[in-house]
């Protein structure tokens, strides 16, 4: 059972990743710019898993 919601959630962030913020909609031509590009994707990621696991946050009503 653990291993089936560890799926679902990676598939959650997947999704999160390509459709909320932007992953797939790199178009550059060079390693660096997409490296760049993956890295501030996954940044950001970062930024909105921990204000969703803050306590103090309040969500938006």
């Amino acid at each position: 059972m653990r291993w089936a919601k560890m799926c679902r959630r990676i598939e959650h962030d997947y999704r999160e990743l390509k459709h909320g913020l932007g992953l797939d909609h790199f178009e550059g031509r060079t390693w660096r710019g997409w490296h760049h590009h993956v890295t501030l994707v996954t940044a950001a990621q970062a930024f909105l898993t921990l204000r969703r696991l803050d306590p103090r946050v309040r969500t938006p009503a």
